[in-house]
C-alpha cells in the first residue's frame, strides 16, 4: 500500500502528555513522546503506553469540534470538565469523535482532546480534519427516518431520540422524521408522496416488516418511473440509488442480526454514519405471472408459514407469540405434498454446506456468483439413490410430502440462532439456499430444530437436504392437473378430497401458508426468482462488524 503524505503533524498534549498527532487522508495517529521522566516513573499508570502508536481511520472519524477550554465546547454547548495544568499552559484545544470497536460487533463513540498552544495551530486542525471527512461522498447529508412505534416492545420513538438522533446531530446529518401511523405506511408514502431526490438515504427504525415495507416502496416506485412491468418473472429490476438503514427495534430483528452480527441501535447508527455499504440479493415472487412480492431473508412453507399464521392471530401477546405459536405448530406437525422445481446453480463457488461465512469483501459476493459461468455445465449429476427426483431442461424436479420448505437469501440468524436458518448463504451472489425437511418423526424433526442452535451441520439429516439455487417454483399437490398426478392414486385422491371438505377431521390440511419475511402469502402455488443488484437497487445502513482481514466485518449500506 503506498503510504500516504501528511497533511498536519504537531506536538499536542493529550492526558498531561506530550503526543506527536500526525493526519494524513487515511489515518489520525497519535504516539506519545517518551521523556526522561516518563522512564523514571515507568511505574504510575498511564491511558496510553510510552511510545505506543494509536490511530483512527478517517472514514470512521465521525466529527470534529473546537473546545473552549474554559466554557466547553463551542459548537454544540456541551460543558467539559479539563485539567487544570493544561487549561493553563495548553489553552485551546479540539476533540474528535470517532467509531471504537467493543465486544461482539459492537460499535461505540469515543472521543480524544488534544490541546494547543496556539488557537491559530487548534483552528487548522479542525479545519483540515473536516475537509477530510467533507471529501468522503459516501457519507450521507440528509436522511428520512421513518420510525414505527408498535414494533417489538413499541420502543421505536425512545430508541431513536434517545440513542440515534444525538448521533446524528453529532455527525451533522440533517433528517425528516415520519411517524408511522397505520401499516403499509411507510411502504404507500414511499410509491407516492416522498421527495427522494431530497435525500441520501432512508432509514427505518423498527423489525424486519418495517424494513421490507421500505424494500416495497422503493423497488416499487423505481421499476414504475422507469417502465418496468413487476408482474414479469424475466424483467430486470432498474436499480434504485437510495440507501436503505435499518435502526433495530422490532421483535426479532433477524436482518439486522444477520448482517451486522448484533441487535444496537448505536452500532447500526454508526454505520449509517461512516457510510458503509453491502450489496444484498432480492427475491421475486409471482403467481401466474402476477408480481406478490419480494423477499430479502426468508420464505418458509409449512413450519414457519403455520407458526406465522397462528401468531397473527395472537399480537396481543407481543414477542411471546411466537414461542407459543412455534410450540403449538411443532406439536400438530402438519406435512404437505407437492412439487418443487429448481434451477441449480452450478456456476458459482461455494456449496450451503461449506463452512465460508459471508464476510466483509467476500469474493464470492465479489464475482456475482460468475466465477465458473463459461465451464459450467447446463445441468449437474442426478442422484441415482433419489427416486422422486427427475431433471427437466436444467431444472431439477422432487416430489414429496414436506414438512418444510424454506429458502434462505441470507443467512437468517438471530439471538436465538446464531448460525441461522443456513449458515453458509451469502448476501449477494444472485442465489438463495434452498431447504428441504421432509416428513419425519416429530423427535428427529426436534432434533433439525435444535441443530440451529448448536454448532453441528443442520443438514447432516437424511430427511433434509438443502440446493443453492437461481430459481424455483413450488406447486401444492392440489393444485396439480391430473397429468401430474399418478392416475394409481385415485382412491387417495377421493379420500383426500374428502378430508378438504370436512376439515373436521384429523387429517392433515391440504395446504399451508408461505412466510414472506414475516408477511402471509395469499398463493401456495409460486414462482421465485433471485436477483442480484451490484449496482445499488437498494442500499441499508448496516453490515456485519468484524472482518476476516480487517475489524470491520461487514460495510454497513445494503445493497439490494
Amino acid at each position: 500500500m503506498e503510504k500516504q503524505p501528511r497533511l498536519l503533524a504537531s506536538q499536542l498534549l493529550l492526558k498531561n502528555s506530550l503526543f506527536e498527532v500526525s493526519l494524513n487522508r487515511v489515518l489520525l495517529t497519535w504516539k506519545e513522546i517518551a521523556t526522561k521522566k516518563k522512564r523514571v516513573s515507568g511505574g504510575i499508570h498511564h491511558p496510553f503506553k510510552v511510545g505506543t502508536s494509536h490511530g483512527v481511520s478517517v472514514s470512521e472519524i465521525l466529527a470534529v469540534r473546537e473546545l473552549d477550554v474554559d466554557c466547553g465546547t463551542k459548537d454544540d454547548g456541551r460543558w467539559q470538565k479539563m485539567p487544570q495544568k493544561s487549561t493553563e499552559a495548553y489553552p485551546y484545544a479540539f476533540t474528535v469523535s470517532y467509531v471504537e470497536r467493543a465486544w461482539q460487533h459492537r460499535w461505540r463513540c469515543s472521543d480524544v482532546t488534544f490541546h494547543c498552544l496556539e488557537g491559530a495551530l487548534c483552528q487548522q486542525w479542525v479545519q483540515t480534519i473536516r475537509e477530510q471527512l467533507t471529501a468522503l461522498t459516501s457519507r450521507p447529508k440528509h436522511l428520512l427516518v421513518y420510525i414505527n412505534p408498535y414494533g417489538g416492545k413499541q420502543q421505536g420513538e425512545r430508541i431513536y431520540e434517545q440513542k440515534v438522533a444525538p448521533l446524528f446531530t453529532l455527525a451533522s446529518i440533517s433528517t425528516h422524521v415520519i411517524v408511522t401511523e397505520h401499516a403499509n405506511h411507510a411502504r404507500d408514502h414511499l410509491r407516492t408522496e416522498a421527495e427522494l431526490k431530497k435525500y441520501d438515504g432512508v432509514v427505518c427504525v423498527g423489525g424486519d416488516g418495517m424494513f421490507s415495507e421500505m424494500v416495497h416502496g422503493l423497488v416499487s416506485r423505481t421499476q414504475r418511473d422507469n417502465g418496468v412491468d413487476q408482474n414479469s418473472p424475466e424483467e430486470k429490476l432498474v436499480p434504485c440509488t437510495l440507501r436503505i438503514g435499518i435502526i433495530p427495534a422490532g421483535s426479532t430483528d433477524c436482518i439486522c442480526y444477520a448482517t451486522v452480527g448484533i441487535n444496537d441501535p448505536v452500532t447500526s447508527a454508526l454505520h449509517i454514519i461512516v457510510g458503509d455499504a453491502q450489496p444484498m440479493d432480492v427475491c421475486s415472487v409471482h403467481h401466474n405471472n402476477t408480481f406478490l412480492r419480494y423477499s430479502v431473508s426468508l420464505l418458509g412453507y409449512g413450519f414457519y408459514g403455520d407458526m406465522l399464521a397462528d401468531s397473527e392471530r395472537k399480537r396481543w401477546m407481543g414477542p411471546a407469540r411466537y414461542d407459543f405459536s412455534g410450540f403449538k405448530t411443532f406439536l400438530t406437525h402438519h406435512y404437505y405434498e407437492g412439487t418443487v422445481s429448481f434451477l441449480p446453480a452450478t456456476d458459482i463457488l461455494g456449496t450451503p454446506r461449506d463452512k465460508t461465512r459471508c464476510r466483509a469483501g467476500c469474493f464470492i459476493c465479489q464475482h456475482n456468483g460468475q466465477l465458473y459461468s463459461e465451464d459450467a455445465p447446463e445441468i449437474c449429476e442426478t442422484d441415482p439413490d433419489v427416486s422422486d427426483s427427475e431433471y427437466k431442461g436444467g431444472w431439477r424436479v422432487i416430489r414429496g410430502k414436506f414438512l418444510a420448505i424454506n429458502a434462505a437469501s441470507m443467512s437468517c440468524a438471530c439471538p436465538r440462532s446464531p448460525k441461522g436458518l443456513s449458515p453458509a448463504a451469502h448476501l449477494a451472489d444472485g442465489t438463495t439456499d434452498l431447504i428441504l425437511v421432509r416428513k419425519c418423526s416429530r423427535f428427529n424433526f426436534l432434533r433439525h430444530l435444535l441443530r440451529h442452535t448448536s454448532k453441528y451441520d443442520q443438514f447432516d439429516m437424511t430427511f433434509v437436504e438443502v440446493h443453492r439455487v437461481r430459481r424455483f417454483r413450488f406447486t401444492p399437490r392440489y393444485c396439480q392437473s391430473d397429468s401430474e398426478l399418478d392416475l394409481r392414486e385415485n382412491g387417495k385422491r377421493l379420500f383426500s378430497q374428502i378430508c378438504r371438505d370436512h376439515p373436521a377431521c384429523s387429517c392433515s390440511p391440504a395446504y399451508s401458508s408461505w412466510n414472506c419475511d414475516g408477511e402471509i402469502l395469499p398463493h401456495a402455488a409460486i414462482e421465485v426468482g433471485c436477483v442480484t443488484t451490484p449496482y445499488n437497487l437498494l442500499c441499508k445502513y448496516t453490515v456485519h462488524s468484524e472482518s476476516i482481514q480487517t475489524p470491520s466485518l461487514f460495510p454497513h449500506f445494503f445493497t439490494l
